[in-house]
């Protein structure tokens, strides 16, 4: 196979006009299967739409223009725009010394700015909660979750300072230009779409997070979205609630494509990339380790130092031990599946808006980045409300809730899944099929093992956040089924904190293997840290 994957690349890489990318005819079987995403993204759309009708044009103003809205949407957008920033910031500030400068020990640094991804945003804010009251509210939300998040802007803008050629740099500084300018003119523009797709990213998180804010007692559009439907049963008002979430999230949804651009990025074969001369920190370097110290003891210290301390009291108070296997059990038997399901549907979708090409296929890909913005609650109600009067047989079961999982993290595996098939060459499915397969062979044997690295990320990406997800799994769980993420939410709730810590303690165990892939995967896409045979002739 890698004989046959090499002459492919050969004579694809022969020199060719250079022209921009032109559309391919997938295989039937694989525009049929990327009906099926688009289905299931319109499911919880098409249900909102349907309960704000309920409530009329007169019911819909007057919940649009309530003082309690007006201060939901002031809440989500401090919330929303305040973390992304200090993700911007941290993040970007943390990349810059670990990928450019002489930071001692920045493989440690690496690995220490990463760590936050395994620790479940409503972990560590029980986690900050149980130290006193002072940490609840707006402003010991934007701490904590501006610690938890800043991993998203870290890891994509690191492997893009990584991997950027440094001879535009080298260029710009024989023609006299100093550090400041060739950062501003050279460097900046080239990093720019990795650190606004992980600032989406993190916006994104904001407008659907839930158990953190309720830890917190945080009032923003999610939160109320759960208390309308769970305490006063309305549907009506919450669904408005929703339909104007849905409408906060278009900007970052399609923000997404504006950063990214039109570039064609695809590449046969594999580059070499030189080392580049490292920064000297020179008297800023304390300033440097400072910062990097601060950040870690905020982002790890506290939180792993409170679980540490509440695992020592509930071991000892002997509460919750026989439950954590069942609950491990039931956090992987759904977890994994449902990974695999998101993965698999995503990935016709993905090779449909860049292969099909059109407005209307790019538009059904950002579809799921709107839906991401919604409570798992909505998405968990639309899908009882589609099951009971359409598919009553798989009512109360797994398939509904691999259905939601799907349509919560579908993003998630686009955008892991998307980095790759931008890097694969159509051309070769092209001299594939001039050598006699079909399309479908051709895909399943060009195309399939190089998005392989795609689909790893994907796969370990999905896995850590199905860990931890929280509301679908309440509503939508089998009778009896309980996982990691429940059991803390249930005990926390309670106040019971000793009893929640090994629950949360295994929950940052079991999530720090996808953490571990999906850096490796990031940082380290072309396996640069193992050692190569020079390549001859």
């Amino acid at each position: 196979m890698s004989d046959t994957f090499g002459e492919l690349a050969e004579i694809a890489a022969a020199p060719r006009p250079r022209r921009a990318r032109r559309t391919r005819a997938l295989p039937p079987a694989i525009v049929a299967a990327a009906l099926i995403p688009i289905a299931l993204i319109a499911l919880p759309i098409v249900y909102v739409l349907i309960r704000s009708a309920d409530a009329g044009w007169t019911g819909i103003a007057a919940e649009l223009f309530r003082e309690r809205t007006l201060m939901l949407f002031w809440n989500t957008s401090v919330l929303t725009f305040s973390v992304t920033g200090l993700a911007l910031v941290i993040g970007g500030a943390a990349a810059w010394l670990t990928e450019r400068s002489d930071l001692p020990g920045r493989g440690l640094w690496r690995v220490l700015f990463c760590l936050p991804l395994a620790m479940p945003a409503f972990v560590a804010s029980f986690a900050w909660k149980s130290i006193g009251p002072s940490f609840q509210g707006l402003g010991g939300a934007i701490l904590i979750l501006s610690m938890e998040s800043f991993p998203l802007v870290f890891l994509p803008l690191a492997a893009a300072l990584r991997s950027m050629d440094p001879g535009p740099e080298e260029v710009s500084r024989s023609l006299g230009h100093g550090p400041g300018a060739t950062f501003r003119k050279i460097v900046l523009p080239r990093a720019l779409p990795a650190a606004g797709g992980g600032a989406l990213l993190v916006a994104a998180h904001m407008l659907s997070e839930f158990g953190a804010l309720s830890l917190l007692r945080v009032q923003t559009l999610t939160t109320a979205i759960f208390q309308q439907y769970e305490l006063q049963f309305d549907n009506a008002s919450a669904a408005v609630l929703s339909a104007m979430l849905m409408l906060f999230c278009l900007p970052v949804a399609f923000g997404e494509i504006h950063l990214r651009g039109a570039e064609r990025r695809d590449k046969v074969g594999r580059s070499a990339v030189r080392r580049r001369r490292e920064q000297p920190l020179g008297p800023w370097l304390w300033p440097a380790l400072g910062f990097s110290a601060i950040v870690c003891v905020l982002a790890l210290g506290i939180p792993f130092g409170r679980l540490g301390y509440w695992l020592i009291r509930g071991v000892s108070a002997g509460r919750g031990i026989e439950a954590i296997g069942p609950a491990l059990w039931g956090s992987l038997s759904l977890a994994l599946p449902g990974t695999i399901v998101t993965t698999i549907v995503a990935l016709p979708l993905v090779l449909l808006a860049l292969r099909g090409g059109g407005r209307i296929a790019r538009i059904a890909e950002r579809l799921p980045y709107v839906v991401h913005g919604l409570p798992g609650l909505v998405v968990a109600l639309a899908l009882v409300y589609a099951s009971i009067r359409l598919l009553p047989a798989v009512y109360q079961t797994r398939a509904v809730l691999f259905a939601a999982y799907a349509i919560l993290f579908m993003p998630l595996a686009q955008s892991a899944l998307r980095a790759s098939a931008e890097l694969v060459s159509p051309e070769m499915e092209d001299v594939a099929r001039t050598l006699g397969r079909g399309a479908l062979r051709a895909f399943v044997s060009v195309t399939l093992p190089a998005l392989a690295p795609g689909l790893g990320a994907a796969l370990a990406l999905v896995a850590l956040e199905l860990m931890r997800e929280l509301t679908a799994t309440l509503i939508l769980a089998p009778t009896g089924v309980a996982t990691l993420a429940t059991e803390v939410w249930s005990l926390t709730s309670d106040g019971a904190y000793a009893a929640a810590a090994p629950f949360a303690a295994a929950l940052v165990l079991i999530s720090g293997l996808p953490v571990y892939v999906f850096t490796l995967r990031t940082l380290d896409p072309g396996g640069r840290g193992r050692k190569r045979r020079p390549r001859t002739g």
